[in-house]
């Protein structure tokens, strides 16, 4: 063994017999030691520092823990899991992750994706908190594809998943932040899309002063209410024959796209396969110039698809006439791949082609929406035969509906609070404040939907504007895709309101780089235009937004 090797030994063994918080940083050791963070109802189960790098957006500690844990009526195990990030370099600022879909997983913590811009939340200085919302998402593999949404079978399950969940953690998470850095935030957030920006519009209502800001993207809080829809959406599609694949192929929707074009690309002033102009583009567009006419057999579509598109947008309607949930804006963002992987063809396992609204919507509507939730088939083929035959106004009674094990109705629990006559009276007087953004081609929830909520607010609130803010992405369907300028930032006009009171305006937008359904705009920005007003063209360079003027 030479000097030099024995040197080196010497060195390793003295490292090793040094106490272990001697052999790691002052960060990691901190990290180490919040372990024994004591915070009524939290049982930590790991903490582990993660190094900046490719999937770390900041040196940051993780806190894994459990609460609520619980046998449930159904018999199954249930608790709320979370994980909190905490980043050494703090802002002194708390986000708290709301997640989308059925929940059932800790997605995590980082605070990123639409609306946010670059860099996620985590990396901005943020502790972010993220949590499965008080079940487990493959606690029934028995139960296939609906095994996700079988704890809506147990009643507090359900409750968590509406509400609780957030109410339960939120304080928990804050207490566990104040400990590890010896003192508050100094400004809480709440971010989340689809299902995430329901949680943000519930607890808004539900908890007025717990966020001094909102953020919530393309927001499901009619949930309960989309169910029917599905339900509608399968029923047409099959009605034309064929698989729901077979019911309007990827030229089908192209010539869907084109001729909403032709109505309304220029009328706001520029022909550039986006219409800025959605309002005046539904009374503009015609649908019925799709159907082909005698001896034409391309660029068009049959009578019935327009028929059947037709209905679609118009939306469930009861048997005397009510709409029982909303209708639908045309937008050439139809032909979007992700318009057609939620409402028609989903081509990756497991769901077999069928597309995950006939097999999420269809677990969440039989076991989540429905009262008394109602046991359904787990293979792709039976959840989309659920949907084919479900009856959709027993349906839209059945999310208003108790029982002795359910107290309270799908409606009650999962909607919004006051959805139908909000004010936000109580998050205003918290001085809260509120940015929501959808995408009008959104195919799974109605932006439409999305407009009447905040003109509901409008109406009954005349201080509206001081805490709310919409911004519709034209083009946008359910997230980023489609010919969009889908990327940009609310999170930074977010915080300058809260924060400094800069109530915020026009927010630039880009179309993305490399993205084959943008291609001829690729790189272009936009102006994201506040509600109700939208991006004219004013002359000049159009791959500018400082070409577009909002009006």
């Amino acid at each position: 063994m030479s000097r030099l090797t024995r040197i080196a030994v010497a060195s390793l063994a003295a490292l090793a017999a040094l106490p272990a918080q001697a052999q790691e940083t002052e960060a990691e050791a901190r990290c180490t030691a919040a372990m024994d963070l004591a915070v009524e109802g939290v049982r930590l189960t790991e903490a582990s520092y993660s190094p900046a790098g490719d999937d770390s957006p900041a040196d940051h500690c993780i806190l894994r823990g459990v609460m609520a844990e619980r046998t449930g009526a159904d018999g199954q195990p249930y608790a709320l899991r979370f994980e909190l990030r905490l980043p050494d370099d703090w802002s002194g600022r708390f986000l708290h992750q709301f997640n989308g879909g059925a929940d059932g997983e800790v997605v995590p913590a980082l605070g990123g994706g639409a609306g946010i811009g670059d860099v996620p939340a985590l990396g901005r200085g943020f502790a972010v908190v993220s949590s499965d919302a008080g079940h487990d998402g493959a606690a029934r593999p028995d139960r296939g594809l609906a095994g996700g949404t079988a704890f809506g079978h147990d009643f507090e399950a359900r409750r968590m998943y509406g509400y609780g969940a957030v109410e339960t953690l939120q304080p928990a998470a804050m207490a566990l932040t104040e400990a590890y850095y010896g003192e508050a935030p100094h400004h809480v957030y709440g971010y989340g899309r689809s299902n995430g920006g329901r949680h943000g519009l519930v607890q808004a209502e539900r908890m007025p002063g717990a966020f001094d800001g909102i953020l919530a993207g393309f927001p499901g809080f009619n949930l309960p209410r989309t169910g029917l829809q599905s339900a509608l959406d399968i029923q047409l599609f099959l009605s034309l024959g064929g698989t729901l694949a077979d019911a309007f192929s990827r030229e089908d929707l192209t010539v869907v796209a084109q001729s909403i074009l032709n109505a309304c690309d220029a009328l706001d002033g520029l022909e550039d396969g986006v219409v800025n102009a959605m309002m005046e583009c539904q009374q503009e567009f015609d649908p019925q110039v799709m159907v082909c006419t005698d001896g034409q057999n391309s660029d068009c579509l049959t009578a019935e698809q327009v028929d059947v598109l037709v209905a679609r947008h118009a939306g469930p309607v009861s048997a005397g006439g009510e709409l029982l949930y909303n209708s639908w804006y045309w937008d050439p963002g139809i032909a979007s791949g992700n318009w057609r992987f939620w409402n028609l063809e989903s081509p990756i396992p497991p769901w077999d082609h069928n597309p995950l609204i006939a097999t999420m919507a269809a677990g969440a509507t039989a076991q989540i929406f429905s009262t008394p939730p109602v046991e359904v088939g787990g293979s792709p083929q039976e959840l989309l035969d659920f949907m084919a035959g479900f009856d959709i106004e027993a349906g839209s009674q059945a999310i208003f509906a108790r029982t002795g094990d359910f107290p309270e109705s799908a409606m009650s629990l999962i909607a919004v609070p006051n959805v139908d006559d909000p004010t936000l009276e109580a998050f205003e007087a918290e001085e809260g404040r509120l940015i929501i953004f959808h995408g009008a081609a959104d195919p799974v929830f109605s932006v439409k939907d999305t407009i009447d909520y905040v003109e509901r607010v409008q109406a009954n609130n005349p201080e509206a504007d001081d805490f709310l803010r919409l911004y519709l992405v034209p083009g946008m369907p359910h997230g980023p895709g489609g010919n969009s300028a889908s990327q940009f930032d609310l999170l930074d006009a977010l915080v300058a309101w809260v924060e400094d009171g800069e109530a915020p305006g026009t927010v630039e937008a880009a179309f993305p780089e490399g993205d084959a359904e943008s291609a001829a705009n690729a790189g272009h920005t936009r102006p994201l235009c506040v509600y109700p007003q939208v991006a004219q063209y004013a002359g000049d360079d159009p791959a500018v937004a400082a070409s577009f003027d909002c009006r």
